[in-house]
């Protein structure tokens, strides 16, 4: 639970006391800055006290945080509010979730809490960088609780750390954005110089574009664009960083990229770990990108992908900087999706975080990371912007109807995929008139709060949060059953945040089957699956697009979780992958947006000789379609494809 900000009796009190929701002076309560505004007045009343220039502090905390202050929790790493001030010592000590990530690599969950007596000693082991709080109630006089828990004396505590890097840089407290450039790049507490050019890079594209948003606590804050602002780069050469490799890697010059490999070994009994050797695109097309998040922390999941016995994946994001290091190069098989027709045609993005705890956090300076890894792939491997390419862990089908219930439910409700997509530069927009037969779903995020349970303990409403996802149900009425999912069995859909059955993202798109005045109804598990989408506060844009139905004369098709080629394709020496079903059907009448036509292929990698590996390519096409919250295939040959406009 949140507690009380601590007013500060020292130097600079006075100054943040309004800001701190202190009772109003005598000059009356007209001298308080309106509740909506007493961020944006933090801002500019740290930023004067300190003399770090306005824009500089707001761009540097838009990275950080983008101004939120998430609700006082702390971040994967022991960050707090909106400069994320970072106490890891003391969050560290008062957690209890799953901090090392101990994901089951065949896909359940076996996580436990850490024990108490390693939390300390991994406490006591971080590095100084991930202590930068108590520096910042040294420099200002505010206590830690009100720097961890007030967003005005968090704030102030950023400005003060700006300014001390400053000075130790032997430079001005100059009232010019540009002069601050080596300040800033020390304040993302990078121990090399690239992961801290790349943030402060990103600090200055946010400066010269400005931004406008209202935060998690309802605050209006902006930034004004100053396009003309071009830092003194050089600064960076007195930060006194490691220089870093990013030999080996494959990413875009814009980040900073390290080169930690998976192991490919083997280990005993004829098994092998942790991916495959491949040949791609040569061999077959890289057709998805798929994000996950890590659900541990960075240093925890390294060791784990480290770990020729564990699961693979090609890239791992930090939360802190959006720091990557790359694992498994594209053209071999990482296995990450839980799902080997998607693992052999797509690449995998870890990102630092947990889904059920989204201010622990999705931090801008990853999102903004990977998007530029994602467009950069995209161009590579020709790869769409679109959410039926650039997958959730969450999106990717069950391979048989065994392995629906155990599919993974990340990055979660929780992970902005509108935000995502913009800087993607795909933002998800109307592309047909109001009654098209197609929609996009697109809440807007930080109003959209569906209720969600069991993030912290089973059945216990979650913390109200902006969310991606939109609720489904079997009637146009919020008190109609839930939209139920026949390939997780019996039991009754739930508003757990990890029950998927009757839930859709944004970004994804259907087909429309009926409207009810503020209602839409779409085409969603095979069934009639109703949302709320009033014109005020739409759930969803209109849109145009390819569809498939079944073909005439058939009552019913199949889909699938692969498309696998038909038996007669398989050589001699490659046992022949059953075409297996799931347990749902596309009715006559019923119709699923498409993402693209795809071949029957299979690739045969089951040993640790690569001299046995073969790429089986059928005759049978299939189209990928958003059949429910995840994916599925069916066959071309059973459907008939039209454009919806």
């Amino acid at each position: 639970m949140r507690r009380s900000p601590l007013v500060p009796a020292l130097a600079g009190a006075a100054l943040l006391l309004p800001l701190l929701g202190a009772a109003p002076s005598a000059a009356g309560p007209s001298d308080a800055p309106p509740a909506a505004d007493r961020l944006q007045r933090a801002f500019a009343t740290a930023a004067a006290e300190y003399r770090v220039p306005q824009s500089v502090l707001l761009g540097v905390s838009y990275l950080q945080s983008r101004w939120d202050g998430h609700g006082g929790a702390p971040s994967v790493t022991g960050g707090y509010g909106p400069l994320h001030l970072t106490d890891a010592r003391t969050a560290l000590a008062g957690t209890s979730h799953h901090d090392e990530g101990t994901e089951d690599p065949r896909g359940d969950d076996a996580r436990a809490p850490l024990h108490p007596k390693a939390r300390a000693a991994r406490a006591a082991a971080l590095p100084d960088r991930l202590t930068t709080l108590p520096k910042a109630a040294e420099l200002t006089g505010l206590s830690p609780e009100a720097l961890r828990t007030d967003a005005a004396a968090n704030v102030s505590g950023g400005a003060a750390l700006l300014a001390a890097a400053q000075r130790e840089l032997g430079e001005p407290l100059s009232a010019d954005p540009a002069d601050w450039y080596g300040a800033v790049a020390r304040f993302s507490g990078a121990e090399d110089s690239a992961t801290a050019a790349a943030y402060a890079n990103d600090v200055y594209e946010v400066i010269r574009a400005g931004e406008r948003r209202t935060t998690d606590a309802g605050q209006r804050v902006t930034l004004a664009a100053r396009p003309d602002v071009a830092p003194d780069t050089g600064q960076l050469a007195g930060a006194g960083l490691r220089t870093a490799s990013a030999a080996g890697t494959e990413c875009p010059k814009s980040v900073s990229c390290e080169w930690i490999p998976a192991p490919y070994e083997e280990f005993g009994d004829g098994d092998y770990g942790n991916h495959d050797l491949a040949d791609r695109p040569a061999s077959q097309r890289v057709r998805y990108i798929v994000v996950h998040d890590t659900e541990g922390a960075w240093d925890g999941v390294l060791n784990m992908v480290q770990d020729p016995t564990y699961v693979s994946w090609n890239y791992t994001l930090r939360s802190t900087d959006g720091h990557i290091a790359q694992h498994v190069k594209a053209k071999d098989v990482a296995w990450h999706a839980g799902n080997w027709y998607v693992n052999a045609k797509s690449v995998g993005l870890e990102h630092e975080g947990f889904l059920a705890e989204p201010d622990a956090w999705y931090t801008e300076a990853m999102y903004r990371s990977s998007a530029r890894l994602v467009k950069y792939l995209a161009k590579k491997y020709d790869i769409p912007l679109d959410r039926q390419h650039i997958l959730g862990h969450d999106t990717v089908p069950g391979t048989t109807t065994a392995t629906i219930p155990g599919m993974h439910t990340d990055p979660g409700p929780y992970w902005d995929w509108a935000h995502y997509f913009r800087l993607l530069g795909r933002p998800f927009e109307p592309t047909a008139g109001r009654k098209s037969g197609l929609v996009t779903i697109r809440p807007a995020y930080a109003a959209n709060r569906p209720e969600y349970t069991g993030c912290a303990k089973a059945g216990e409403t979650c913390a109200p949060h902006g969310s991606s996802a939109v609720r489904l149900y079997s009637d146009h009425d919020v008190d109609a059953p839930l939209i139920k999912d026949i390939g997780l069995g019996s039991a009754a859909p739930t508003n757990g945040v990890n029950d998927l059955s009757s839930r859709v993202s944004t970004g994804q798109q259907f087909a429309v089957a009926d409207r009810w005045g503020d209602w839409t109804a779409i085409w969603y598990l095979g069934q009639k699956a109703w949302f709320h989408n009033p014109a005020k506060s739409p759930a969803a844009v209109p849109a145009s697009g390819r569809v498939i139905t079944p073909r005439k004369g058939l009552d019913s098709v199949p889909v699938y979780g692969r498309a696998y080629p038909e038996k007669a394709a398989y050589p001699a020496d490659v046992p022949a992958q059953a075409v297996s079903p799931l347990p749902y059907t596309l009715s006559a009448g019923q119709k699923y947006v498409v993402g693209e036509k795809v071949p029957g292929e299979y690739y045969y990698a089951v040993g640790f000789d690569t001299a046995s590996h073969r790429v089986v390519r059928g005759k049978d096409q299939y189209y990928e379609i958003q059949y429910g919250h995840r994916v599925g295939y069916v066959r071309a040959a059973d459907v008939t494809l039209s454009t919806v406009r």
